[in-house]
Parts: C-alpha cells; structure tokens; sequence
C-alpha cells in the first residue's frame, strides 16, 4: 500500500457544494486521484482552539452549520461519517510527544471547511474522520510543527488534509460565486504561494507575512493559510509540493489545491 500524500484543499464558501464551478468539479473527483484512505485528519480553518491543540474524540461527530444567510438547503445538509476516538488518541500521543500539549475535544464535529469538501470527495461518508484545531494566534511556523508530529500518519495509509483557502478576504468578494474577475492583488498573491510551492522554498513561505505581495489584503487574519502549513509539516521535511487545481469563486476567493510528499 503506497503511502498517501497530505492535501491542501481551499474549501471556499459554504454553496461550494451547490455552486456550477471548477473547484466543485474538482473536489469531486478529488477522492479518486489516490488509494482510499482508511481514515482522514482535517485541519480546519474553522476550529480554532488555543493555547493546545484539540483533536475531535467523538464516535459520532456532529455537522456544525458554522454560517449565517445561505441557501436554506445546506442547513438540510449532514455528513454522517464515524469519528475514530482510538486514532485521535493516537494523535493527542503523537502531539504531546513533541510537547504540544494536545487534548481531547468531545464537544467539537464537523464545520463546513470539514463537511463541504469531504461530502464532495467521499459522498459516501464511510471514512472515519477525525478534526484537528488551528491556533490563530499561533504562527506559521507552530502549524507546521503540528503537521509534523504527525507525519507518520500517511504510511498508516492516513489522509492529512488541511482545509482552507489560498486567497480570503471576505470583504473584497464580488457574488455571483462563477465571478471568475480577479483582482490583480489576489492573482499576484495566489500565484507568489504557487511559485515558493512548487521551489520548495519552506523558509520564505514561513514568513509570508513579510515576503508575500498583498499578503495583509489576501489575510486579514491568519486562519485560512495555517492549514496549509500543517499539510506541508506533514508530509515530512524536504517535501515536494504539486499544484493540484487553481480556479477562482467571487472573484478574490482562489480555490487552489496542493499535494505535498517527501
């Protein structure tokens, strides 16, 4: 069984799932691009939990309607997949060995950058699926610390996925959600992370905040570019990053996907 790579994904907003766009035709057929997992980690954007880690620890995890002011039909939407309590205690081990003073969560379930691209690449939901926080506070450099402790994890045929987006600022967003017109600061910004990707240039893509054109216009804050440093930590030190897809929702939102392997 060959070993998985870990995933970047850019979940976009919560009508992704209902929405006519390239992303959605991707993540569809996402799933089928590499071996089945037999379970799947996911750092969202959305579960921001600090000063610890927090790993979902439920045998039945919730679907959590984290929005306000959609189609009613996604609040209709649930993704019924089981969580896996004996893997996230793995984690939480795997994390407090590396002294990140992990710790169960039995509240927390599935938030829509979970739910959205998984009910689109496994519709299904028979993986077991387990969550692990952010720390918005925390820097890129702690995620991809946190990555890292687990990157064992994908030659036990694990799928790492972190979810969130290349590009968001919400405020800057222009509806319909096929706006393919994008702003030269979000295309000069997605492109820059594409470049230091694919150069395996770890070292600039820590200090984005500095380096990156628009880097503040693109985040305003951080939580939706630190998953893509937990993907990256985990799949091990000289990685290699892969492009997977790059399109664009409401105009500055960009969609694009990576893989990453050692």
């Amino acid at each position: 069984m060959s070993k998985l790579p870990t995933l970047f994904i850019s979940h976009g907003s919560p009508d992704l799932i209902l929405s006519a766009v390239p992303a959605r035709e991707f993540l569809s057929t996402l799933g089928t691009q590499f071996t089945r997992p037999r379970a799947i980690v996911v750092a969202s954007a959305h579960y921001d939990e600090g000063p610890s880690p927090h790993v979902t620890v439920a045998a039945e995890p919730r679907t959590i309607h984290d929005f306000g002011g959609f189609d009613p039909r996604l609040y209709q939407m649930h993704y019924r997949a089981p969580g896996a309590p004996e893997l996230a205690a793995e984690i939480i081990a795997l994390l407090n060995r590396h002294d990140l003073n992990a710790c169960a969560d039995p509240a927390w379930g599935f938030d829509h950058g979970t739910w959205v691209p998984l009910m689109l690449m496994y519709p299904e939901a028979d993986i077991p699926v387990v969550a692990l926080s952010i720390h918005l506070s925390a820097s890129p450099t702690y995620h991809l610390q946190l990555g890292r402790a687990l990157q064992g994890l994908s030659e036990q045929h694990i799928l790492i996925m972190g979810s969130g987006a290349v590009t968001h600022n919400l405020r800057e967003i222009s509806p319909p959600a096929a706006n393919t017109d994008v702003p030269a600061w979000a295309s000069k910004f997605a492109d820059w992370t594409a470049d230091r990707i694919v150069a395996g240039d770890e070292a600039t893509l820590l200090d984005y905040r500095a380096l990156a054109p628009h880097a503040r216009e693109n985040h305003p804050t951080d939580e939706h570019l630190m998953p893509l440093f937990v993907a990256m930590g985990a799949a091990g030190e000289n990685w290699r990053g892969t492009q997977l897809h790059r399109s664009v929702t409401y105009g500055s939102i960009r969609m694009d996907a990576y893989a990453f392997a050692a």
